[in-house]
């Protein structure tokens, strides 16, 4: 299993709508193969930054197939549009409980 951690910065004004909009994307990260869950946190200090992590089954999952499908266009339809910047984006595996 691995962590997707997307680092999202989000235009002023537009974090409601950013939050509303990965909700409601929620389901199409779930039906995606490979796809075991999706967190949404944002940050305390800095509000218009965001961490999405999602639990792949592999790299794989998330860069070759959910990136080459349809439902990701539908993912970036729904938040796309509130992005201060492109996300970071980097894959980690727990080493430690």
């Amino acid at each position: 299993m691995v962590t997707e951690i997307a680092e999202i910065e989000v235009k002023a004004g537009m974090e409601e709508k950013f939050i509303a909009g990965v909700e409601s994307s929620k389901p199409v990260f779930l039906r995606a193969p490979g796809c075991h869950g999706v967190e949404l946190h944002r940050s305390i200090e800095h509000p218009r930054q965001f961490l999405l992590l999602v639990q792949w089954e592999s790299v794989a999952h998330h860069l070759e197939q959910f990136r080459n499908a349809p439902d990701f266009a539908l993912w970036r339809e729904a938040v796309g549009e509130c992005f201060a910047g492109s996300p970071k984006v980097q894959h980690t595996r727990k080493v430690v409980s």
